[in-house]
């Protein structure tokens, strides 16, 4: 894998994205909201292209994490998957999103329905890891972001080498 540090660093702006659609009758569940899977798909198409555009290409989603669904959606509501990258190591990207909805008939503020955490590896042609570029934070915000996708990664790895510690036990 190449090295990153030859890499030009990219600020968060310049991959972020936000997805607005309209639910309806197709998204919903058994009680007549939007199927919580359906909101899912949403979030990991729309983290996959911010991965995509920050790495200069394909990349795969390798956890979903510290997600929580705050309201439910309904038909007719309009939902705005906004992401962005708040942390980038050699080959893998931490992408954070929030989830908005309003009313498709209404001048209604958005409220917030769903956020998620989720890494993402970038990967060649042959499904191999590859390097990314350094993420760049610009603004306080994306310096704040930045501290705290630092200590999720932190929490992740602690986890993983606990679970994998324990391998063995059933």
């Amino acid at each position: 894998m190449p090295d990153t540090s030859t890499l030009t660093g990219r600020p968060p702006s310049a991959s972020h994205l936000t997805l607005s659609q309209i639910m309806d009758q197709h998204h919903t569940n058994l009680m007549g909201t939007v199927h919580g899977g359906r909101i899912l798909n949403l979030i990991d198409s729309v983290a996959g292209v911010v991965a995509a555009r920050h790495s200069d290409g394909p990349a795969v989603t390798a956890a979903i994490d510290e997600t929580a669904f705050l309201r439910a959606v309904r038909v007719g509501d309009v939902v705005h998957v906004d992401a962005r990258i708040t942390w980038a190591g050699r080959s893998s990207m931490e992408v954070a999103v929030k989830v908005s909805a309003d009313r498709w008939d209404r001048a209604v503020p958005p409220v917030d329905v769903a956020t998620a955490h989720l890494v993402m590896v970038a990967v060649d042609d042959h499904g191999h890891p590859r390097a990314v570029p350094p993420l760049r934070p610009e603004t306080d915000g994306d310096r704040r972001r930045h501290r705290e996708a630092h200590i999720r990664r932190e929490h992740r790895l602690a986890l993983r080498r606990a679970l994998l510690d324990g391998g063995g036990e059933a």
